[in-house]
């Protein structure tokens, strides 16, 4: 399944084989139980998502909520989707080094981590992952990347 156009949550869950649903439901569990307060669960783009909600952040570009994470069963891997390593090099870094110190292949695409098991990923791992940007902070870092790429561009 690449995209799905699964309307909530739990029916997104039911189109998912049973071995699959297995996977993003442990991987979801853990991005909820270390979820800060203020981002809210949806379906968008095909996939789980959470975000900031518009009535708290209204100026995205694409009038979507802010997207915190995701997370997608693709044809042939899973991947969750968190654009705070991306924006920060230091979490970045630190991302980089948790996988290694579990001993765990990091597959990083853009703007995802990409595992074909459950086993792949590092769960204590993404749980901080998951928990160290509240949404105020996170839209710092959002509009500081923003205004970058706008400069680097002019």
């Amino acid at each position: 399944m690449a995209s799905s156009n699964a309307a909530t949550v739990d029916e997104y869950l039911r189109e998912l084989p049973e071995d699959r649903r297995a996977v993003v439901s442990a991987v979801r569990d853990v991005v909820v139980r270390n979820l800060p307060a203020g981002y809210r669960e949806g379906m968008g783009y095909g996939m789980i998502v959470w975000g900031i909600p518009l009535e708290d952040y209204p100026d995205t570009y694409n009038g979507q909520p802010l997207g915190y994470a995701a997370l997608a069963a693709q044809k042939n891997y899973y991947a969750l989707y968190v654009s705070t390593p991306y924006q920060d090099p230091a979490q970045g870094q630190w991302l980089r080094d948790e996988f290694k110190k579990a001993g765990k292949k990091l597959d990083m695409g853009k703007s995802c981590l990409r595992f074909k098991k459950l086993e792949d990923l590092p769960l204590d791992v993404i749980s901080q992952l998951i928990a160290s940007t509240p949404p105020r902070e996170y839209i710092v870092q959002h509009e500081k990347a923003r205004a970058d790429a706008a400069a680097a561009r002019a």
